[in-house]
């Protein structure tokens, strides 16, 4: 498993390839865009950043893989939105929209898991490496939210967490739409 140290040096990577080319590279990485997750710590209160990709794509809903290499532990962006589904994302270098997250109920998981292992085979890696099961996050928009109810980021001084750090490793969370609200999960919606 990959060590706090090296996804931490591996997230700052990251970000530098995205600053130094002024964005013309990093924002995605092979077929999966790339997008920044702010959370609030469920500890500090503070906002908390990291890099992730997005291997999949139902409406205008990302879906993110709490992963951390196969780690037996939640990586700590998940733990905090479990605590606090009120996040932010951009994606594409654009600006912090409000989204709501929410881990993915297991008969959908069942569904887009081998989908997302067809495209990224390291995601099949790294699930056979833990006895976790690996948490499928929806990022759904805010509804009725809006480019004018971004928010600029600070760039100093945000602990910035990568798809790391121990988390509680304690099942539960569930996807907060209810039934009436899912949405329409078809082949012909995944992304690009």
């Amino acid at each position: 498993m990959p060590t706090d140290l090296t996804l931490r040096a591996m997230n700052a990577a990251h970000r530098a390839l995205i600053r130094v080319t002024r964005g013309r590279y990093g924002w995605s990485l092979g077929t999966a865009p790339a997008l920044e997750l702010t959370t609030t710590g469920r500890r500090t209160g503070r906002p908390r950043t990291t890099m992730l990709t997005s291997p999949l794509r139902l409406g205008e809903a990302y879906v993110v893989v709490a992963s951390r290499g196969g780690d037996d532990h939640h990586p700590a962006w998940f733990c905090n939105l479990r605590a606090n589904p009120e996040v932010r994302v951009a994606v594409g270098g654009g600006p912090a929209l409000p989204y709501r997250a929410g881990v993915m109920p297991d008969d959908e998981r069942a569904r887009w898991w081998p989908v997302i292992t067809a495209r990224h085979r390291n995601y099949a890696r790294y699930q056979r490496r833990t006895a976790r099961v690996i948490p499928l996050v929806v990022l759904e928009p805010v509804a009725g939210a809006a480019v004018g109810d971004a928010v600029e980021l600070p760039q100093q001084p945000v602990d910035v967490v990568v798809e790391g750090g121990v988390g509680t490793g304690e099942p539960g969370g569930v996807h907060p739409r209810r039934p009436a609200e899912r949405l329409d999960f078809e082949p012909g919606v995944v992304g690009e």
